[in-house]
């Protein structure tokens, strides 16, 4: 018979705790991929970005996104750096090694209770805010808030109206007067030269309600675009049809980026401060405006600096305040519902 087994007896010194990787020294350095190649993100979807290198439409990958970014954000319009298969055969995928800083970004929140900020499209120049003026009938609604979104995010706003067949455009467009806003028409039957050269060299991203005419004016623009047109409901509201933000290489130079429908434009991420920042003059002159002022005037704010302006400096105080007015009643939106 054997004798029996002695067990070891265990102390501290026999217990090895592997460290965090947080404390654990990096044995890895990340490359530098000098080699990497420059382009814009113009299609994103379902963790696959499509990419045109330098710039050149006809030079166009797919790619993913490389570990080391993490879950760094990437959108249409954000210059990238992209390495791996350049080829742009089908089956092929690159990887975005790096985005590179923003010059402009289009901002939105799902609703005015929503704290979170979604980017619509990056770098942008311009925002092309489109309004039918009938069928369905008009609102100033979005357009204010886009114009909020445009002046904060450093983009330059411009009124498209279409189905000027139906409507006259003159008093819709007045109502924006004063905040040196360009309008421009695209009526059915109208030449779109005004469009073009306004978009030309420029990435330009359209806005606008479901059935006010965006996808039409995009396949008008970009003939081999091919997006979905879609009709209005017997309600005055339009379906969605595009689905997905993608920018489309413009004929003579430039990209139009032609974004869903939108039925809502949060802005939960702006303050009143913003908008005045946006006017140059305005901006300047809030600042001797005292502590807590919301810029409305009286009876709100009866020592509000922007009282002491005339001429069109005024009226562009009153224009101003018009959207002052609708994040003051986002806000009382916000409060009643907590």
């Amino acid at each position: 018979m054997s004798p029996p087994r002695r067990h070891r007896e265990y102390d501290e010194s026999d217990v090895r705790v592997r460290s965090g990787r947080g404390s654990r020294p990096r044995t890895k350095t990340r490359p530098e991929h000098a080699d990497a190649e420059s382009a814009m993100v113009v299609t994103v979807d379902r963790g696959r970005w499509g990419c045109v290198l330098g710039g050149d439409p006809h030079r166009r990958v797919t790619a993913m996104r490389a570990r080391e970014l993490g879950r760094t954000p990437i959108v249409v319009g954000d210059a990238v750096d992209v390495v791996g298969d350049l080829s742009g055969r089908p089956d092929t995928l690159a990887r975005i090694v790096r985005r590179g800083p923003r010059r402009t970004v289009l901002r939105r929140t799902a609703d005015d209770t929503d704290p979170t900020e979604r980017v619509v499209v990056a770098n942008a120049d311009q925002m092309m805010v489109v309004v039918a003026l009938a069928d369905p009938p008009p609102r100033t609604g979005l357009v204010d808030r886009a114009l909020i979104a445009a002046y904060t995010g450093g983009l330059r706003p411009i009124l498209c109206l279409t189905k000027t067949d139906l409507a006259a455009a003159a008093p819709f467009a007045e109502q924006f007067a004063d905040l040196d806003l360009t309008v421009v028409t695209a009526g059915r039957d109208e030449e779109l030269g005004p469009v073009r050269e306004l978009l030309t060299g420029h990435l330009t991203v359209l806005l606008g309600h479901s059935g006010v005419g965006k996808s039409t004016l995009v396949n008008r623009l970009v003939p081999e675009a091919d997006r979905a047109i879609g009709e209005v409901s017997g309600v005055g509201k339009g379906r969605h049809t595009s689905t997905q933000s993608v920018a489309l290489p413009l004929p003579g130079g430039g990209w139009a980026v032609d974004t869903p429908g939108v039925r809502s434009f949060g802005l939960a991420h702006i303050r009143g401060d913003d908008v005045m920042a946006a006017f140059s003059d305005l901006g300047e002159r809030i600042t001797e405006c005292p502590r807590g002022c919301g810029h409305m005037g009286p009876p709100a704010d009866p020592e509000c600096a922007l009282d002491g302006l005339t001429g069109p400096p005024a009226r562009r105080v009153a224009a101003a305040r018009r959207l002052l007015a609708v994040l003051a009643e986002q806000a009382l939106v916000e409060q009643n519902r907590r």
